[in-house]
Formats: structure tokens, sequence, C-alpha cells
């Protein structure tokens, strides 16, 4: 007989993985992650949350204190040339960092293109985030000096 699979809330969920809860239920509902209902209540398997995230499920926590942040920065005055560099260099900084236990790191980005505002949300551990705040504060302040070249 195989153990029982470990399954967890969406609350669960949306805090191993540092997103809102409002999201994760969006990702099961749109198909993006199997869950089970459960009377009122999804249930998420610890292998559908590892074929998801495409890494193991995170061991329970033992302990000790733990912080994370959210960062919000606004950019404005911003041309679509520059939020495409922008955004692809703080994507790609946030994805290469080495994994030294530290947690995911995820970066959002939208641009209004009406206003020239790109805004970027970051989430994660704190000296991942402070990291990734001085990479984002570097590139704008290139864009400031030379603005409209490459």
């Amino acid at each position: 007989m195989r153990a029982a699979e470990p399954y967890y809330s969406v609350e669960r969920v949306a805090e191993l993985l540092g997103l809102h809860v409002k999201t994760v239920r969006g990702y099961v509902r749109d198909g993006r992650l199997k869950a089970t209902r459960i009377g009122r209540q999804y249930r998420i398997a610890a292998e559908d949350l590892e074929a998801f995230t495409g890494r193991p499920a995170p061991a329970p926590a033992r302990g000790g204190l733990h912080a994370e942040t959210s960062a919000v920065v606004r950019v404005d005055g911003i041309g679509r040339e520059e939020v495409i560099r922008l955004s692809n260099t703080v994507v790609a900084a946030a994805g290469s960092r080495p994994r030294d236990g530290g947690g995911p790191l995820r970066v959002e980005t939208v641009y209004d293109e009406e206003r020239a505002a790109l805004t970027i949300v970051i989430l994660g551990t704190l000296d991942g985030a402070a990291e990734l705040l001085k990479i984002v504060d570097l590139l704008v302040g290139e864009e400031r000096a030379v603005p409209g070249t490459r």
C-alpha cells in the first residue's frame, strides 16, 4: 500500500510560492495548477505542486525566523524599447541568481504605455530582493544618463 500523499491547502501553496491566495486560486481555475476539490476547498498534491513549479515541494520549516519582502518599483517616462531591455534584464537576473537556500525570487513587470510607466514587483528573500533592487537602480540610472540609447 502506498503512503498517503501530502496535500496542501491553497493558502499553504500561496505561502510556499510567495503568491497571493487569489493568484493560486486563479491558477487552479485556469487549469495551470492541478487540484482536487474536497468539500468547498481545493487541495493540491505535493506531486502536482512539484510539476507546477518544476522543483520538489519545499520541506516543512524547522522553526527559526524567516523573512521575505515585496517591493514595488515604478519607473516613469520610459519608452517601449527601454522597458523591454529593463524587463528582460531584471527577469534574467532574478532567474540566474544562485539558489543557496534563500528561496525563490519572483519578478513581475507591467508597462502602461499610455502613461509611459513601468511597474516592477519583486517578491522573495530580503537579500535577493536587495540585490535585484540594486540592479534596477543601476539600469534606471543608465537609462536616465543616456536617454534613447542602448
